[in-house]
């Protein structure tokens, strides 16, 4: 049935890593069934037979997509079926779109679309790193001109030692979550998290990931041996293309290169913007094909900027390769704000704003692996005002969920414990100006506004981006790209950290490879610029503020017995509710006993711990207690104290002097102070208000002396025997 069917079988990592072909999804030009354990990821590729007519970039779109069914799951909420994707879907797109972009040839204009779909999933392996192995194979044999196979690999560091691929419980003991991808050659992608690792402990873990795929890479050459489909051919520049580009050099060189001698972004885009009209315009008039000039300008753009780097050692804006631009930091910026920062490096400016909350405010994430709650959110807006545009306004894009989770990452490692900080923190990241890495803005503004609200990370956290220009005869790394170095370069690096280590690196290559001398210099001078910029930051704030800020609700954490639990909800919730609602209070109740009050006045937030200290409290005999009259009867009054308690003053203990009427002495609703004075033969609880002064609180026992005998004839429900006995009966 299926006659090209072809599976390659390899050991990687202690498991057993199988790639499929010729069974499933066999119209699309590559199709692959990756599986690792029990993960398996059906990963296809197709692309268009020829490029739309004038179209100057390459359209490769990825989508990795999870199926529910894949963990034994239906979809939650009202409707039934997957929708939008979520966040880890998004990333995980992005991160099989980074190192597969950069190895399709220039001047490739066909369409190209992606696909990987999560199959089956044993909440051991992770499926990404599966997808994008799986995906690398798709394109390998689909034959569309692609330079790869590409390899990828998760990294963990677990007590000194470097984990291939570690499971989803060694992860939780490991420093290190490292992913990584490239080529035979070298590395093209890295995405980490760290706790403040040395830089030799992180370019280790890349050293260590680039050589454990390699098999995985061999392993997908063999199985195109045998089963890819024709390639297509390359595109070749026609006479027509190279003579335009030799013309639009002729009418455009001398003008670019004086147009990028200016510093100011906007004046710069503008005098390029001059020039290309003016080339333009020369070729419309020579009857040449504009839309492909339009691509050429771009190639000229690069041309000049970079050679220019590397003849001069001076960049865009003048700045030597390791300056960092002016840098400015402003915390409390917005008076309501919990937290507020102003972070300004040249022309990139990101405000960001923190807000504390309680775990009312947790985020509930349904995903595959099972549902849990993130108490640290991290929002990046990217308004086209920041570049002087205009465009879409709406919900955030594949590029502002991948820059958020970025700076995420950074700070992640440096918050405090849960039981320290037990608050919900969302820091919202504006840029509201942008010439280049605005993500590295996002970490440092983050860090500003976190420690101002008084979150007390463990140190401050800040990041730079580097680039870099590689050319046959030589490179050059540059320190705190501008936005044209890097769109015109060949690298995007980005670091986090503090002055301890690293937290997060993110790399993207956009060149086959970079040689492990590059990392390690950018790594170095990296850290350069980090400690720079940390320092500039103390000149905003050195640290946490030791308060939250007024208008930041306050959490108490206090802790019960679990049995007292649901004494403290109530039936259908009605106890908890009056609490809430009486003292204007958010009370979060965990299972083990631990109770978080949050209130925006201390006031508020002691009564309603007090009320429920109150409910779990055993009553003591000897204790004077506040408490509140809910019944009278002949007998006596029913008290009610300690939140939940009632107990009963006997007529008898209402006053040192004889009571002939329990009305007399209280009325529903009164406040009082009673004693408890014991507890009868069923447990309930006795008290007495005669030995307590009523306006000071105070136990005046030995000044009323023993308990008062009853009178002769003195019934407990306050009768007179003698009356009973006359009564007639019925």
């Amino acid at each position: 049935m299926f006659e090209n069917y072809f599976r390659k079988e390899i050991a990687w990592g202690g498991k057993t890593l199988v790639l499929e072909s010729g069974k499933i999804a066999r119209q699309a030009d590559g199709a692959v069934m990756a599986r690792l354990g029990d993960t398996i990821v059906l990963c296809t590729a197709v692309g268009a037979r020829s490029a739309k007519p004038g179209q100057d970039f390459f359209p490769l779109t990825v989508h990795y997509q999870e199926k529910t069914f894949a963990a034994g799951k239906i979809p939650g909420g009202f409707f039934k079926r997957e929708g939008r994707p979520s966040e880890f879907e998004t990333l995980t797109s992005r991160l099989i779109d980074r190192p597969i972009r950069p190895l399709f040839p220039e001047g490739f204009r066909n369409e190209v679309q992606v696909v990987a779909t999560v199959l089956s999933h044993d909440l051991e392996n992770d499926p990404d790193i599966v997808a994008l192995v799986g995906c690398s194979a798709a394109l390998t044999l689909s034959g569309i001109p692609f330079f790869g196979p590409v390899g990828a690999a998760r990294v963990g560091y677990i007590n000194g030692a470097y984990v291939l691929n570690p499971t989803a419980d060694q992860r939780k003991e490991s420093v290190l979550d490292l992913v990584l991808a490239g080529t035979a050659e070298g590395v093209l992608m890295v995405e980490s998290e760290a706790s403040e690792l040395t830089e030799e402990v992180m370019l280790g873990a890349v050293t260590f990931g680039h050589a454990s795929f390699q098999p995985v890479i061999q392993a997908i050459i063999e199985l195109a041996e045998v089963a890819s489909k024709e390639p297509w051919p390359l595109p070749e520049p026609s006479e027509a293309e190279v003579a335009l580009k030799k013309r639009i050099a002729e009418l455009g060189r001398a003008d670019m290169a004086v147009a990028y001698t200016e510093i100011q972004k906007l004046v710069r885009q503008d005098k390029v913007g001059v020039v290309k009209k003016k080339v333009i315009a020369a070729l419309e008039a020579e009857g040449a094909d504009v839309n492909l000039a339009k691509g050429l300008l771009k190639e000229l753009e690069a041309d000049v900027v970079r050679n220019n780097i590397l003849d001069t050692g001076k960049r865009i804006d003048g700045r030597d390769t390791r300056t960092v631009r002016p840098i400015m930091a402003e915390v409390g910026v917005l008076p309501r704000a919990h937290g507020s920062a102003l972070f300004t490096r040249g022309e990139t400016q990101a405000l960001c704003v923190a807000t504390l909350g309680t775990g009312q405010d947790e985020q509930v994430i349904d995903a595959l692996a099972g549902e849990y709650r993130e108490d640290f959110m991290l929002h990046y807006n990217f308004p086209p005002y920041s570049v002087n545009e205009t465009g879409r306004m709406g919900s955030p894009g594949r590029r502002e969920v991948g820059h958020g989770k970025l700076a995420w990452r950074a700070i992640h490692p440096l918050l405090p414990e849960k039981d320290k900080f037990p608050y919900t923190v969302r820091v919202v990241s504006e840029i509201t100006e942008s010439n280049g890495s605005s993500s590295m803005a996002t970490v440092c503004g983050t860090s500003l506004s976190m420690m101002d609200a008084g979150v007390p990370l463990k140190r401050p956290c800040a990041g730079i981006a580097m680039g870099l220009i590689k050319e046959d005869r030589g490179f050059a790394v540059l320190s705190d790209i501008l936005g044209d170095e890097d769109h015109l370069g060949d690298m995007d690096f980005k670091v986090a950290g503090t002055e301890v280590g690293i937290t997060s690196l993110q790399m993207d290559i956009k060149i086959t490879s970079i040689t492990p001398e590059i990392m390690r210099i950018a790594v170095e001078q990296a850290r350069e610029g980090r400690l720079h910029i940390l320092g500039e930051m103390a000149k905003g704030l050195t640290g946490a503020r030791t308060d939250v800020a007024a208008t930041a609700p306050r959490i108490t954490v206090i802790n019960v017995p679990k049995d007292k639990i649901r004494d403290v909800i109530g039936s259908g919730g009605k106890v908890i509710r009056e609490i809430t609602e009486q003292t204007g209070t958010k009370v979060d109740i965990e299972d083990d006993g631990t109770i978080k009050v949050a209130a925006t006045s201390i006031e508020a937030a002691q009564r309603a711990i007090d009320w429920i200290r109150g409910i779990v409290a055993e009553p003591e005999i000897g204790v004077i207690y506040n408490g509140k009259v809910v019944k009278t009867a002949d007998f006596g009054a029913f008290v009610n104290f300690l939140g939940a308690k009632d107990g009963l003053v006997h007529i008898s203990e209402l006053a040192n002097d004889r009571v002939n009427k329990t009305t007399d002495i209280v009325k529903d609703g009164d406040a009082v102070k009673v004693k408890v004075i014991g507890f009868d033969e069923r447990g309930k609880v006795k008290l007495s208000m005669r030995v307590v002064d009523q306006a000071t609180g105070a136990d005046i026992t030995e000044q009323v002396g023993a308990k008062r005998p009853r009178p002769e004839g003195d019934d407990r429900r306050g009768g007179e025997r003698g009356e009973r006995r006359d009564r007639p009966r019925d």
